[in-house]
């Protein structure tokens, strides 16, 4: 398809980091000659959260954009998730129950200096013939479909309006496209927080000082606990601990705003230290150390989507397009899959095939996909986030189902399996209805234990280590141990929670619909 002069360019990707760049490499890659200009607002990118990496998104960082060689000598390896639970008894370390693997991983993903990978990934797309323009402002966009899309914006005192055929909306949570023609929908079901910050002086996991102190809790463990995403979780909140090359650590807590008050005298860097010195854990760990000043944040009601993802003329990819929940750190995976499938869809009207009926299926699989990842997996999770033995099954059902239907289609079928996003296929209904069933029975019964003062009872002392995971049929086994002790648990415990009074449940969606008020 050839290009009509009357476009300054043939896309415009408006964000240059990691959403952005990568869709503009697959484009240029895809799309010889194309015209192409990324509009980045800042002058050079700051450390932003997203810093840990899941295998889907591993795959395409390495394999789709060719980036192994580079995150492995300018990133960390994470060695996978670990969790640590406490209660009342628990007063330091070696107490506090431990859930996450004995070895190492068997795949790749990894823990990102995000300012240094977003910078990479643009300059690679600059190679392939990228232009950029930095630092510069959007202001307006106006779409025609099928026509001509006119972006406004400001260059230090100059105000430009540049004309393309395409609009690549990777604008992060700011969400430009979607505020603007009312597509952005929050979530009122998930009302989550989350306070930030990176801190020097963290003590290291795999440090001679803890094994001095705790020999018994570091021969625990084979493989790498330090370079993990460390969980220190409590009711209604987790937080990630995530090493990052050079020995700063990002550290960060979300919660859920109907379950945890949060402390509201000082500033956001002390609140966020104070909070985490409750845990015993985490007074360990942080008893020497800081948090850089001027690189601590807040954020509130984080759970938003975009009804609308794409158009005759523009795509929403990244968190322009929707974010659900930093826990199990999906929002590398789903740029995975919007930039692919972005890239695509311009691929297809550039050649002069038909793109309606992608058009059709892109606006009903992606909402779709987001709302289905939000109800089976992080629906009423903070209710049991806590809970060690809760826990302990849903990470290995979580986890296994995940490798299962997600993680090893790309890796199996190839870079094309990312044109289709989790749960947006009919074989996929089971999982979804058995994955949202566990998920709310567990909420269920540790809002049962919150109401009779049980919470956290079998936190003490416990340890649960996992084997791993390898796309084998191997894992299947894994799965069926964990359905099996889940039915243990209901007919041990859950069965007394199958039923709740009328007065409780009318107090519950009271309490929901308060709640709900502030996003409106």
């Amino acid at each position: 398809m050839t290009t009509s002069p009357k476009f300054d360019y043939d896309v415009i990707v408006i964000g240059g980091s990691m959403a952005g760049a990568a869709t503009a490499l697959l484009l240029l890659r895809q799309n010889p000659g194309l015209r192409l200009l990324i509009v980045e607002k800042s002058a050079q990118f700051q450390r932003r959260v997203g810093e840990a990496t899941v295998e889907v998104s591993a795959y395409f960082m390495g394999r789709v954009l060719g980036m192994t060689q580079y995150l492995n000598e300018n990133h960390l390896v994470k060695q996978g998730l670990r969790f640590w639970f406490a209660n009342d008894q628990v007063k330091d370390l070696s107490e506090a129950s431990e859930l996450g693997g004995r070895y190492q991983v068997r795949l790749p993903s990894y823990q990102l200096d995000r300012a240094k990978f977003d910078q990479e990934v643009l300059r690679r797309a600059q190679l392939v013939g990228a232009e950029l323009l930095r630092p510069a402002n959007v202001t307006d966009v106006q779409l025609l479909p099928g026509a001509e899309q006119t972006v406004s914006l400001r260059v230090g005192d100059e105000a430009r309006v540049i004309r393309s055929r395409w609009v690549i909306d990777a604008s992060g949570v700011a969400a430009l496209l979607a505020r603007k023609n009312g597509w952005l929908q929050n979530n009122p079901s998930h009302p989550t927080s989350a306070a930030w910050a990176r801190w020097k002086g963290v003590k290291d996991w795999d440090s001679y000082e803890l094994d001095a102190k705790y020999p018994g809790w570091t021969g625990a463990v084979y493989g790498i606990r330090g370079t993990a995403t460390n969980h220190v979780v409590g009711d209604g909140w987790w937080s990630w601990w995530i090493p990052l090359r050079g020995g700063d650590v990002s550290v960060g807590v979300v919660f859920d705003q109907r379950l945890v008050e949060w402390p509201n005298e000082g500033s956001i860097g002390d609140r966020l230290k104070s909070f985490l010195l409750q845990h015993p854990v985490g007074r360990e760990m942080l008893a020497e150390a800081e948090y850089v000043q001027e690189d601590v944040h807040w954020r509130k009601n984080l759970a938003y989507n975009s009804t609308t993802l794409a158009g005759d003329g523009f795509a929403l990819v990244g968190d322009a397009a929707g974010f659900i929940d930093p826990f199990y750190s999906p929002g590398m995976d789903w740029i995975a899959f919007t930039s692919t499938s972005a890239a695509d869809l311009i691929g297809t009207e550039r050649r002069g095939d038909p793109i309606e009926g992608k058009l059709i299926r892109h606006n009903e699989v992606f909402p779709a996909s987001l709302k289905a990842w939000f109800e089976a997996v992080y629906k009423d999770k903070y209710d049991y986030v806590g809970e060690f033995d809760l826990m302990s099954l849903a990470l290995v059902l979580d986890l296994g189902f995940y490798y299962l239907g997600i993680a090893s289609q790309p890796y199996k079928l190839g870079a094309h399996a990312l044109l289709v996003p989790p749960f947006s296929e009919r074989v996929s209904r089971p999982f979804f209805w058995l994955i949202s069933t566990y998920n709310r029975r567990f909420a269920e019964i540790a809002r049962r234990r919150r109401r009779l003062g049980l919470l956290g009872k079998r936190n003490y002392g416990r340890r649960y280590l996992i084997p791993g995971f390898t796309l084998q049929p191997t894992d299947v086994g894994l799965l069926l141990k964990a359905l099996t002790r889940w039915g243990w648990l209901e007919l041990r415990e859950g069965w007394r929670s199958w039923s709740a009074p009328a007065s409780r449940v009318r107090a519950e969606l009271a309490q929901s619909e308060k709640f709900a008020t502030s996003f409106r």
